[in-house]
């Protein structure tokens, strides 16, 4: 089953194509990696599955990009829905200049998500929403005693938890995750690489990385992108054992890229 399908999709950013005719089928509950070399299109296509190109008024989109059969660009979506079911993990961890115990909760209180739902199991209240969240990424024990603590002060390892927790109170139904261990040290990394491979069992992962040996570890899918373009796209084992396209062999043989 598909999360999301990509059809014929184009992008522009002013007169200069960044995307290139990209059809993919990204599976459901899976974690899909999006490698290539800097520039090649892997964030611009990370950020069109959920309408954030809509933020540049320079770029333009043509093709589809189906979400539960929706197209996301069609001009009657709610795109402020669209976000809130694609949450996203940047680079760089991103705490609100709040409490810990308030950034998680700030979604579900402008989402009107307090009661009912799966972050909560259906009894309501915010004090369950966000113990719940912060369990998930591993980060309860190490904060429920200062709940009222500024984010800020936390490492920033926890901040990243801490915004991977905040995106996943609003319940999405895909994580995005966009160079999200770059800016950490090599043991936060392979903490978020773990708790990634954790949530696959409820969301559907899709992530951009430089890191050839991260999808190794952790991608069930791999799509290869150069200069705008899908070069090849299948399943983890395969692609890394048996890559079909002489560009792909030369890019994972670091001889290009």
């Amino acid at each position: 089953m598909q999360a999301v399908t990509i059809n014929h999709l184009n992008v522009w950013y002013g007169r200069k194509q960044a995307l290139k005719d990209i059809n993919l089928q990204i599976p459901l509950r899976q974690i899909t990696a999006i490698i290539g070399p800097s520039g090649c299109g892997k964030s611009t296509l990370l950020k069109s599955l959920n309408r954030l190109l809509d933020l540049d008024e320079q770029v333009r989109v043509e093709g589809e990009v189906l979400l539960d059969g929706i197209n996301i660009y069609d001009p009657d979506v709610d795109v402020t829905d669209i976000r809130t079911r694609v949450g996203l993990l940047a680079q760089k961890p991103f705490p609100l200049p709040l409490s810990i115990y308030d950034n998680i909760a700030y979604g579900p209180r402008i989402h009107g998500r307090i009661n009912g739902g799966r972050s909560n199991g259906g009894n309501g209240g915010l004090d369950q929403i966000v113990q719940s969240r912060l369990e998930s990424v591993g980060l309860w024990e190490e904060v429920q005693d200062r709940l009222k603590a500024p984010a800020t002060a936390l490492s920033v390892g926890q901040q990243q938890r801490l915004c991977l927790a905040r995106s996943l109170a609003v319940e999405p139904e895909i994580l995005l995750c966009d160079e999200s261990t770059a800016s950490l040290d090599p043991l936060s990394a392979r903490g978020i690489e773990a708790l990634l491979q954790d949530l696959k069992k409820a969301y559907t992962v899709i992530m951009v990385t430089h890191d050839i040996d991260q999808a190794r570890r952790v991608a069930d899918y791999v799509a290869f992108m150069w200069l705008g373009e899908l070069v090849e796209y299948g399943l983890a084992q395969s692609f890394f054992t048996e890559p079909q396209q002489e560009l792909t062999q030369a890019y994972l043989t670091r001889k290009v890229g």
